[in-house]
């Protein structure tokens, strides 16, 4: 496949620099606008609750997670999954709808031909900087559409688990389809949520691969170690401040109130919280790094078979054999973990609204979710639609392109 001519920018003249800056603003705010229907149901309205709860003192000097602070609460979790077993049901198709998502997202991957990621590995191996290729809006674009499309049934099946647990607290039979009614009731909601903090995750996950540079000077090195550090603490305010947010749209509040709903909670709860959050964290940190060693065995086991026929790394292939660290690592968290975590802070919010005096009703109007079924229902049309047409709508050239921008030296 012949690949366009490689571009080299001066990035070093003003001018240049002003002009790419406006074409890149520009770029972003037609994609905007395309996608502002979609996208003003998704926006983080809940960013607050990160920044409150970061501003709380007792932040500033977090306990280290203890495994026992979590271990302790699986006998509820476990006697409560054997009661009502459809929560285990729930988290194993959390765990499909995941992997589904991933094996999505490899389809764009698998359109960028080797001579790109050539041309790339090329690029970085001569010490330039911002190697790119053209495809990386289209990339990051179906990345945004494959998080939200799994953000859909994640977010109707924790809030099913959620629903288990408050018929069961109430004395009330729970199935699979009284807790499905209740979580589709407030769909958007669980949605929006979902998707939100699914896209906070994702991007956080990818901050934290190793991105050691050779070329990297000690000032920006420490400038980019503090950069994270900062991420990091927010990531964790954000998850810390959020922990009330699924329990409150289990019972029906939208997403600005279960923002703060969660506030109050968690500063009512705030050490049983915190210890929680800092267990479950410290467990799925193993359990990552667990899946990161085993991601390094399996490419020495490819042996050669990591490399394409020109000698440099087979990228696709690559990825494609990560599904198997990455669908063991999402089953371990998803299907055991998270299940724990979601029962337990849905156990500490019914003590919570019971101190304050409150009765919990579940909603009961599945037909609210149908507006929010036909739009992930046309979002996946509108994926199936760019899967087949991809060389009519000129998506397969841009992916077969390769730009290369490096800084200009002078002579």
């Amino acid at each position: 496949m012949q690949l366009k001519k490689i571009e080299i920018v001066n990035t070093t003249d003003p001018k240049e620099i002003e002009r790419n800056r406006k074409k890149l603003q520009a770029i972003k705010k037609r994609i905007a606008k395309f996608l502002h229907p979609i996208t003003k149901h998704f926006s983080n309205n809940i960013k607050f609750v990160s920044d409150e709860i970061s501003e709380m003192a007792e932040m500033k000097n977090l306990p280290k997670g203890s495994s026992k602070d979590f271990t302790s609460k699986i006998g509820y979790a476990i006697s409560l999954g054997f009661k009502e077993k459809e929560i285990f049901l729930f988290g194993i198709m959390q765990w499909v709808f995941v992997l589904l998502a991933y094996v999505l997202w490899l389809q764009m991957l698998s359109w960028i031909p080797q001579p790109v990621w050539d041309e790339i590995g090329q690029c970085i191996d001569s010490g330039q900087e911002n190697c790119t290729v053209l495809a990386d809006i289209p990339l990051v674009l179906w990345g945004w559409f494959c998080i939200l499309l799994a953000a859909f049934p994640i977010g109707i099946f924790s809030s099913a688990m959620g629903s288990a647990h408050f018929l069961h607290k109430q004395k009330k039979e729970s199935t699979t389809i009284k807790c499905l009614q209740a979580s589709l009731s407030n769909s958007w909601a669980t949605w929006s949520f979902h998707f939100i903090d699914g896209w906070i995750t994702v991007r956080q996950i990818i901050s934290r691969l190793p991105a050691e540079d050779e070329y990297e000077t000690p000032i920006q090195r420490e400038a980019r170690l503090l950069r994270q550090a900062k991420e990091e603490a927010l990531y964790y305010a954000w998850k810390v401040g959020t922990a009330g947010v699924l329990p409150s749209m289990v019972l029906g509040n939208n997403l600005l109130t279960s923002g703060k709903n969660s506030i109050k909670f968690v500063k009512a709860k705030f050490a049983d919280i915190l210890k929680l959050r800092a267990a479950y964290s410290s467990i799925c940190w193993v359990v990552g790094i667990a899946a990161y060693i085993g991601a390094i065995i399996l490419m020495f086991l490819m042996g050669d078979g990591v490399y394409a026929n020109s000698g440099n790394l087979d990228i696709v292939k690559i990825y494609q054999y990560m599904i198997i660290p990455i669908g063991v690592a999402t089953m371990v968290v998803v299907i055991f973990l998270r299940p724990i975590y979601i029962l337990t802070l849905c156990n500490l919010y019914s003590d919570y609204i019971e101190a304050i005096g409150e009765k919990p009703i579940l909603p009961n109007d599945p037909s609210v979710g149908r507006k929010a079924l036909f739009v992930f229902l046309f979002i996946c049309l509108l994926m199936i639609l760019v899967i087949l047409f991809r060389d009519q709508i000129g998506l397969t050239e841009v992916l077969s392109s390769t730009e290369i921008i490096k800084p200009y030296r002078n002579k």
